[in-house]
């Protein structure tokens, strides 16, 4: 697969202690063991000038105190609070003056957010995406780019899970409904 530097960004969706970190209260393995290839991934976007996104799940402490019926709380419990060391990426994926970061609420990097109109403005269509988890913010933003007419590309050994089971689903549905799913070695920028 040959991308544009251009017109593509690098989307690392909620690479937060809160789920990379064995002290993170959502903590899952696979999620810290994403940490190394996207790193790599990170490098290469770099070196050829791919702008780079990061997102964070971020929580205010009331944000749930009023739902009606969507409450991350009541699913996961507290996680990811707004200004907490949880809500923080990791330190192995270095956060440049350069790269632009999404504070989301919900598990969709565009729902109310200014993602969209920063993406457009900047004419970037093809959106590389890694990061945790598959089944939920990786799978929830790229199905969310590819209505918006973005080319969602899931790099599929980059993203973490909670089990087997759920990335296996997450990439499948993926490929199959609105985007592409690729190893990162199969990524050439030109």
């Amino acid at each position: 697969m040959h991308l544009d530097p251009a017109r593509t960004a690098l989307v690392i969706v909620d690479m937060q202690n809160g789920f990379c970190h064995p002290d993170g209260s959502l903590y899952a393995p696979p999620s810290e063991a994403a940490i190394e290839p996207i790193a790599r991934l990170l490098d290469r976007c770099r070196e050829v000038g791919v702008q780079v996104v990061f997102t964070r799940d971020v929580h205010p402490p009331q944000q749930f105190d009023e739902a009606h019926y969507y409450d991350e709380f009541e699913r996961w419990g507290e996680h990811v609070l707004e200004g907490s060391w949880e809500a923080e990426i990791v330190d192995e994926l270095r956060v440049a003056d350069e790269d632009h970061i999404v504070e989301k609420h919900t598990y969709d990097a565009f729902q109310q957010t200014e993602f969209d109109g920063w993406l457009t403005a900047r004419q970037l269509d093809d959106l590389v995406i890694c990061g945790t988890l598959a089944n939920v913010c990786v799978l929830h933003t790229a199905g969310s780019a590819g209505l918006r007419d973005y080319r969602p590309i899931i790099v599929e050994d980059a993203v973490g899970y909670i089990t087997e089971e759920h990335k296996a689903y997450a990439l499948e549905h993926a490929d199959w409904l609105f985007g592409e799913v690729i190893p990162s070695d199969e990524l050439n920028f030109d």
